[in-house]
């Protein structure tokens, strides 16, 4: 391969037409707008928004972060004797409803600028919160990687452009290092036709990660072709792939950026991969006789019960020691290949960090309402200036 190195920066503007937003001076940014704007304001002078889901390991890692930063969430979840304690410690004010109580989340809304969505699966949680938030004029994020809520929630781009919200799901992990690298590959090959992309981490799972997973198990593998979504066998394909630390036998995975990639870049073929593990390559015939008996409503339950009770999600020390190497392939019809790569803190710190930048970017500025993938709203260097992430490097084979 090649060594030729492409800066983010210079990547232009791409299909939807907008401008990509600088991510300098947040911080002047949003004393500006808190004092431009009075309605949303709380005692303190600053702009309120809420995190729902706060007492999950993601969400309260993101409100302790929050908190650090001087920026006052207000915490909410549906247990009172989950989200009370944190809040009074914190020095947060606290809400509590349930995503299906259309009334309670009108009223847990009522002044708020922003909603940032912590609570998964977020196959429950997200539509209802989403909705809520376009009725409001108030701005979604969420720290999803389920490629049916990012369906579902681009659906309601019309309706978010029409009240001025934002509605950019997936602002953790899944998708930001991802998404950043897929429009600075397209960036680099205009005329891209396939896209692979994949990460290589041993972070552990949080319980709500494990959760979504498992339902996962009975849904199959997703991956886009000639622009539509298409699911197909577990571990459908297996290659080669030298995610940043040697080459190993990668697998397809359903990862959010067979659906937000498609939007963030166009290309119309796309696959998504980790490393394959022993186990499971083992498995793998027998996974699609399997796959209806996991899909089972008695097995989901049973399954969710075991991780309620035994996952907990890596400590810091575990984040600390485990980064994680993201990597992205296009090629186009001629046969031009061209590679990125791409390392970055623990997926959960990367998640905390990233949800928090995209929330004090949309506090302190007005954008367009409607639906945006994490670099669509915020352009491809957005991961590049999270902590411990590298450059994103491309080279052309």
């Amino acid at each position: 391969m090649g060594g030729c190195l492409h800066s983010v920066q210079e990547c232009a503007t791409h299909k939807y037409g907008r401008s990509l937003p600088p991510l300098r001076n947040i911080a002047a940014q949003a004393e500006q707008a808190c004092r431009e704007n009075t309605r949303m304001l709380n005692h303190n002078g600053q702009v309120q928004w809420l995190i729902y889901g706060a007492n999950g390991y993601s969400g309260e890692l993101i409100a302790r972060e929050a908190q650090r930063r001087g920026l006052r969430p207000v915490l909410a979840g549906r247990a009172v004797d989950r989200i009370a304690p944190l809040a009074r410690e914190l020095g947060c004010e606290y809400r509590i409803f349930a995503p299906g109580d259309d009334g309670a989340v009108k009223d847990a809304l009522t002044g708020m600028a922003l909603l940032l969505n912590c609570a998964g699966p977020f196959s429950a949680t997200a539509a209802p919160l989403a909705d809520a938030c376009v009725q409001a004029r108030a701005h979604y994020l969420d720290i999803t990687g389920e490629i049916d809520v990012f369906e579902a929630l681009h659906g309601r781009d019309a309706a978010a452009r029409a009240a001025g919200s934002v509605l950019c799901p997936g602002v953790g992990f899944d998708v930001i290092p991802t998404d950043c690298l897929a429009v600075a590959l397209k960036a680099a090959l205009p005329d891209a036709s396939h896209l692979a992309l994949g990460f290589d981490s041993h972070s552990g799972f949080s319980p709500g990660t494990a959760k979504t997973l498992v339902e996962g198990l009975g849904k199959g593998g997703r991956i886009r072709r000639d622009g539509r979504l298409l699911t197909v066998a577990p571990l459908w394909k297996l290659r080669p792939i030298d995610f940043g630390r040697g080459t190993k036998t990668a697998m397809t995975i359903p990862w959010g950026d067979v659906a937000t990639a498609f939007y963030s870049t166009g290309i119309a073929h796309i696959e998504t991969y980790v490393p394959a593990a022993p186990a499971l390559l083992r498995w793998r015939r027998w996974l699609p006789v399997l796959r209806p008996l996991l899909g089972l409503p008695v097995v989901q339950a049973l399954l969710k019960r075991r991780i309620a009770a035994t996952v907990r999600g890596p400590d810091a020390e575990r984040r600390q020691r485990t980064p994680t190497w993201v990597w992205g392939e296009v090629v186009n019809d001629a046969g031009v290949c061209k590679t990125g790569f791409l390392q970055t803190a623990n997926g959960y710190d990367v998640t905390v960090q990233g949800a928090l930048a995209v929330a004090e970017y949309l506090l302190s500025n007005t954008p367009a309402g409607g639906y945006y993938t994490p670099a669509h709203l915020l352009g491809p260097g957005l991961i590049e200036t999270l902590p411990g992430s590298s450059p994103i490097r491309i080279t052309a084979s």
